[in-house]
């Protein structure tokens, strides 16, 4: 092989690189700021209790559901950049 990726390849490993990178995101907003990081968010107000908590309860299906529409977005710019799109 010359060490060139083909089209497939640059494609499946950019989609690949993006999932990497939402799910990492993901994690550190569902576990590292919502279990892990707690304690250090906890002196923080918001909505009438603590940064912490809120990050536990409503900002991971928050960043979830931003994730989707990012990732949703990102895969379009991905397909017509790789001339996939519908």
């Amino acid at each position: 092989m010359s060490g060139q990726l083909t089209d497939a390849e640059q494609y499946w490993k950019a989609n690949l690189r993006l999932i990497l990178g939402s799910l990492v995101v993901w994690a550190f907003v569902s576990y590292g700021c919502g279990i892990l990081f707690r304690p250090l968010l906890a002196g923080i107000p918001i909505g009438g209790t603590d940064l912490g908590f809120w990050f536990a309860q409503q900002g991971s299906i928050v960043t979830f559901i931003a994730l989707i529409f990012f990732y949703a977005w990102r895969m379009n710019q991905l397909d017509k950049k790789f001339g996939l799109e519908e």
